[in-house]
């Protein structure tokens, strides 16, 4: 993902936006399935203060921005859930929907600016845009849209794509674990503590690409038209 200074102002934006609305869906899924910790806790909502992790949120952002990483990506404070609570499905299909619930509303946000940015960027409407408000709107109002519309998509797609990656305590995993019978739930338990660790690792090593990249350019590569 290239960027300069001047495309951070969009690019901290669709971030921002993108981590929120992954833990709301979190939440969202867990207070329908009668959970009522994410409302207690002051979660549900779009408001980013509640949400903002120092770590997760602004400074892993800015060290992969530094290093040039090839994709950029973070999260926002967990939601706490209490899966005790699910009435509807029972704790196990509970924990696999709302853990889904998070990479899911990113990919349904991923399509829903992949269609505003083609529909923007087609052909005939850049030319009715110039002809009807002149070309210092479209630089000034049109282009920077289209810039965070990029950014947007781009975002999404990483955010979901990561979090899917079955290791625990990320959303894939704790999908797996769900699905997993008991027995070997509970061998996978202890490697929660350390998931971080690994994903870590792994995205020093390099092998995070070879999960992230291939389908990142798949699924940008039809939202955005390229």
């Amino acid at each position: 993902m290239d960027f300069d200074i001047t495309r951070l102002i969009f690019m901290i934006p669709a971030l921002l936006f993108a981590v929120i609305i992954h833990e709301l869906g979190h939440g969202i899924i867990a207070y329908r399935l009668g959970d009522p910790t994410p409302k207690v806790s002051g979660r549900l909502t779009f408001n980013p203060i509640p949400h903002i992790d120092p770590l997760g949120s602004i400074i892993l952002p800015a060290l992969l921005m530094l290093i040039k990483a090839p994709f950029i990506f973070g999260w926002a404070k967990p939601v706490p859930i209490n899966p005790m609570n699910f009435k509807k499905l029972g704790y196990r299909k509970g924990m696999a929907v709302t853990a889904f619930a998070g990479p899911g509303i990113n990919f349904v946000a991923a399509v829903f600016f992949g269609v505003i940015y083609q529909f923007l960027s087609s052909q005939s409407v850049l030319v009715g845009i110039v002809s009807t408000f002149g070309e210092g709107f479209f630089r000034s109002i049109v282009y920077p849209i289209l810039i965070f519309l990029q950014y947007s998509v781009s975002i999404n797609v990483i955010l979901a794509i990561f979090n899917l990656i079955p290791i625990p305590p990320l959303d894939g995993g704790r999908i797996l674990m769900s699905l997993l019978p008991p027995h070997l739930e509970n061998k996978l338990e202890p490697l929660e503590q350390w998931g971080f660790f690994i994903v870590i690792i792994l995205l020093a090593v390099g092998a995070l690409n070879f999960l992230i990249i291939p389908p990142y350019i798949f699924f940008t590569s039809i939202l955005l038209g390229s």
